[in-house]
């Protein structure tokens, strides 16, 4: 009898130049701030949870590095929080959500 594994196909996400340009930023601020905290890579992999080489990817600005990952790095280099500052300030989605309050509920049909 063979044993069925579920294999999951990786992929990588496709970015345009603008955003492969801040995702590679992010890797380099990150590798920024583990070397001002003289941590060293392999320190902040194991801590992290993660291989030296996906250490290696993050700080390079990888998009097929998961985000988990990620967030992992920034909560051993102390930084977790800077992860809620992601789309805090959605101006363009409050504006959109209040030119939608001003329409109006139709009324029920009668019988």
């Amino acid at each position: 009898m063979r044993n069925k594994t579920n294999i999951m196909s990786k992929t990588t996400a496709v970015l345009l130049p603008k955003s492969q340009e801040i995702i590679e930023a992010v890797g380099e601020q990150i590798k920024l701030a583990r070397l001002r905290r003289k941590f060293s890579g392999e320190m902040v992999a194991e801590r992290a949870g993660i291989g030296r080489n996906t250490l290696i990817s993050i700080e390079q600005g990888k998009p097929s590095v998961s985000i988990g990952h990620y967030l992992n790095v920034l909560r051993v280099l102390g930084l977790e929080k800077d992860f809620l500052a992601l789309a805090r300030d959605d101006e363009l989605g409050r504006k959109l959500q209040d030119a939608q309050l001003s329409t109006k509920e139709r009324a029920p049909k009668r019988k």
